[in-house]
């Protein structure tokens, strides 16, 4: 997962550089797919069973206003959602009014404002002209609201920009991640794992590359992978990124494997080439670049083995 309101350039820019070699690709932001399937009608209906079967004592501040207020919240999201994407910029008014979203106990914080004239105590922040972006606020607290519902009564790990990311950052093992893998799905996985067989289905692709800037991003990236290889292991699997790049350097964890089929490290252009031209029988897996494997093979010992041939940078 990383900040749904802007894409992460990378993905972006390695599916125009494919093509510019010939390469079919196409480029999935499985991240906001998720948050937009949760975050809808749907979404909600599926959490509202969550939150029902969850004993009263057990309920959050979050999870209680949003059983109080479940309906309005489906009949807003759609509205709040179109309006957060640009596509329907007429219900600013409405939302800054504070009468048309429900409120939880993110839009506490709003409370610490009091304007002494009796006037708008949010006026000092966004001004008269400001009608836009502090509608913007709203919705935004609104959606945060929904995100502690999630992590309360759905998946105690779901945030925004940081989805599980304690598996990863600073683990000295893979165990904590092995482990939630193996894990019973909940919902938010049941949803990414149908979203990664759609996309599969729709482009039928022989490779598919992960990249993986965070550590909030690692969890998602293996269960994606893990739906693939569950379904269709003839695909290969490939993850790179920043966060690849600074804490896998010494990746020694056979077990990364199970997952994916190849790892690659810094800047991405000549080790998909070389790759590439490995998978068509082009080059042999001792010519890759910057790039993991596990030594299979009648000659292997199934440990991991890092190999580097020598090539410049594509300028």
């Amino acid at each position: 997962m990383t900040q749904l309101n802007t894409p992460y350039p990378s993905t972006a820019y390695l599916t125009g550089f494919l093509r510019s070699r010939g390469v079919t690709a196409f480029q999935e932001d499985l991240a906001l797919a998720l948050v937009l399937r949760l975050l809808s009608p749907e979404g909600l209906k599926a959490m509202a069973e969550r939150v029902q079967a969850l004993p009263e004592k057990k309920r959050s501040p979050a999870v209680q206003s949003f059983a109080a207020q479940q309906e309005r919240y489906l009949a807003t999201i759609a509205p709040a959602i179109a309006f957060l994407q640009g596509r329907d910029s007429t219900l600013a008014h409405r939302i800054a009014g504070r009468h048309f979203l429900p409120e939880g106990p993110r839009f506490a914080t709003l409370d610490v404002y009091v304007d002494d004239d009796g006037g708008d105590p949010l006026g000092w922040a966004f001004g008269a002209l400001g009608l836009h972006d502090k509608a913007k606020h709203l919705a935004t607290l609104y959606l945060n609201d929904l995100a502690d519902v999630l992590r309360d009564a759905v998946d105690e790990r779901f945030e925004f920009v940081r989805y599980a990311e304690s598996l990863a950052g600073s683990q000295p093992t893979f165990d904590p991640l092995a482990d939630a893998l193996a894990a019973p799905a909940t919902l938010v996985d049941d949803l990414l794992v149908q979203l990664t067989h759609d996309a599969i289905e729709r482009h039928q692709p022989t490779v598919v590359l992960l990249s993986v800037p965070f550590p909030g991003c690692v969890y998602a990236a293996f269960r994606i992978a893990q739906a693939i290889k569950a379904r269709h292991p003839h695909i290969a699997t490939v993850l790179g990124g920043g966060f690849v790049n600074t804490e896998l350097r010494e990746l020694a964890d056979v077990r990364v494997f199970d997952f994916f089929d190849y790892v690659t490290l810094d800047a991405g252009e000549r080790p998909l080439i070389a790759l590439l031209e490995h998978l068509q029988g082009q080059r042999g897996r001792q010519r890759l670049v910057r790039t993991f494997v596990r030594n299979d093979g009648q000659d292997g010992d199934g440990a991991v083995q890092y190999v580097n041939m020598m090539e410049a940078d594509v300028a």
